[in-house]
């Protein structure tokens, strides 16, 4: 009688598993997806009304470029192949760009950048809006004649969906013309991505600021500090209830920064001691500068090129 060994009976076992592997039931390889026939014409036939049809005024439905949408797939150059949605409405498009079922941002995202993904948008990935799962189509509308963010006039609307606060600023007082539509957030920031701070266009906040103020930009025979080092030092891009954008009213700004001895310490504020009235009790030493803002006299804040301007006066 034959003797069964560990090893023996080891190597039944595998030989017993690996036939009835083979004759197991493989899984079926899933289906790839079917691209419908008649391109956006068979799209139209349900898909015909005023929130779809305008894309046949965009550059996305030129044919004769091979570039757009029109001139590969049609509408499933976005959507994906959708022949099974044609077959069955109850089956979605592989994509869908709105709506309770929408596709993930990052699949949303991913159909966009594979047209747009140079130039101002080539530092997407790892961006704030990016890392946020913002998609492109929660700022751009596709099916339209002009897009309202790429319209000056209608941008803001769109980033103040979002940015409540910066839209509370831009109705102060003092403001850039952004709700007039003179300028847009664009102007200054690029929404794609950016290698400064807060998304601007530029790395620096002053070089961002030079692209229209480009008197402040120098260089200066004589230079104010604060000035060079950040613009924000002393305004609030966005809006401010003190004029010129300014953080908060001279004399006071200033003495942020000169409150050492002399008349720039002085609270120059009106201010009056008990029992006193008029200049005579003002808390004043230098009655020049009493209740008057520094660049009364300081006109050249930003910096002067005159051989006597050492204390920004020309």
């Amino acid at each position: 009688m034959r003797k069964l060994t560990i090893t023996g009976v080891l190597g039944a076992l595998l030989l017993a598993f690996s036939a009835g592997g083979a004759n197991a039931q493989q899984p079926t390889p899933a289906q790839p997806a079917t691209f419908a026939t008649g391109g956006p014409a068979t799209c139209l036939k349900c898909h015909d009304d005023a929130k779809v049809n305008p894309i046949l005024q965009t550059p996305h439905a030129t044919k004769g470029d091979a570039h757009s949408p029109f001139g590969q797939m049609g509408c499933e150059s976005c959507h994906g192949a959708s022949g099974d949605h044609v077959a069955a409405r109850s089956n979605k498009p592989s994509v869908l760009f709105k709506g309770p079922n929408a596709s993930p941002p990052a699949a949303r995202n991913e159909v966009c950048l594979s047209c747009h993904q140079s130039g101002a948008r080539m530092n997407w990935q790892g961006s704030q809006h990016a890392n946020n799962d913002a998609a492109c189509n929660n700022c751009h509308t596709v099916h339209v004649r002009k897009d309202p963010v790429l319209v000056k006039l209608s941008q803001a609307e769109k980033c103040f969906t979002c940015h409540a606060e910066q839209r509370s600023q831009v109705f102060r007082f003092s403001h850039h013309p952004i709700r007039e539509g003179k300028v847009a957030c664009s102007d200054c920031h690029n929404p794609h991505g950016s290698a400064g701070p807060k998304l601007l266009k530029e790395l620096t906040v002053n070089e961002t600021c030079y692209n229209c103020h480009a008197e402040k930009r120098g260089p200066l025979a004589w230079e104010h500090q604060p000035v060079r080092e950040n613009c924000m030092n002393c305004h609030t891009p966005h809006g401010s209830n003190q004029p010129r954008l300014l953080a908060q009213r001279s004399p006071y700004l200033c003495q942020e920064c000169h409150s050492n001895s002399g008349h720039q310490a002085n609270p120059q504020s009106g201010q009056q001691l008990p029992g006193k009235t008029g200049f005579n009790g003002a808390i004043s030493t230098n009655f020049r500068a009493f209740a008057r803002g520094c660049v009364n006299c300081h006109s050249q804040i930003h910096g002067s090129n005159s051989p006597a301007g050492m204390w920004f006066t020309r």
